[in-house]
């Protein structure tokens, strides 16, 4: 299936999780793949799973660092066509708790990373009129999630420039949507159920038991089910589908 021939896509957070997942997929669709993260050594075990997958070593909170690494990624492999902006980070604070120290380092990689690395690459895709970006929310950008104020601020946030994107480049040949998954069988959740058993005592199973009973159908999603959505949204005759949300939670958010 080689429906993404000759298509560079520029993947953020690839070297695990939903990143990784995405960039195996686009590979075999036959793009040419750049995946970017700050381990190294998480980028080059994803590339080795794929044809055409190239590392880069890039950090979401710099904007010196998007800027000098996009521009080498479009330098070795063309002008990005498809973006998809999924670096981020999850953690939690009691509202009246968190420190501002806190809440900007949230800030900073799920809003601003996106940001940038979506500002990167928008220049290129008017040049050729066509472009895909794909920005990965969560159902928390949909509705409160207790104890993630950063959170789920950073997401709503995201959601809304995804959508202010959709809106601007209307009719450029370039579609802007979100996938807003609920919780996901990935590193960050497996990190999460071991501070869940850590601070209650809850069994591996108990623990894991309570994030995916927040999903309506009571399991995790995997990561396989948001990067077929991610293929979806940038495959033959996508164009009409510009400036949605995607939920990816087992049932109505």
């Amino acid at each position: 299936m080689n429906i993404h021939k000759g298509r560079h896509a520029l993947i953020t957070g690839g070297g695990t999780g939903i990143g990784a997942a995405i960039a195996l997929a686009l590979d075999a669709a036959g793009a040419k793949v750049t995946i970017t993260g700050r381990r190294m050594k998480a980028l080059e075990e994803t590339c080795a799973l794929g044809a055409n997958i190239h590392p880069l070593v890039m950090d979401v909170s710099d904007e010196a660092s998007i800027v000098e690494g996009t521009a080498a990624a479009i330098a070795a492999r063309g002008i990005v066509d498809i973006h998809v902006a999924n670096a981020g980070i999850a953690e939690t604070s009691p509202f009246a708790k968190t420190p501002l120290e806190f809440w900007r380092k949230i800030m900073t990689t799920n809003l601003d990373g996106v940001f940038l690395s979506c500002r990167e690459v928008i220049p290129g895709m008017l040049e050729n009129g066509w472009g895909r970006i794909i920005t990965v929310a969560s159902i928390a950008g949909l509705r409160g999630l207790k104890y993630g104020v950063a959170y789920s601020a950073s997401k709503h946030g995201v959601i809304g420039m995804t959508r202010v994107m959709s809106e601007e480049y209307m009719g450029k040949g370039i579609t802007a949507n979100a996938l807003c998954p609920g919780y996901v069988r990935t590193p960050i959740v497996a990190r999460n159920t071991a501070l869940i058993m850590q601070r209650s005592g809850l069994s591996e199973a108990e623990a894991e038991a309570a994030m995916s009973n927040d999903n309506r159908h009571a399991r995790l999603v995997e990561v396989a089910e948001v990067a077929d959505a991610a293929l979806w949204l940038c495959g033959p005759n996508s164009g009409s589908i510009n400036g949605q949300t995607i939920e990816i939670a087992g049932g109505q958010v």
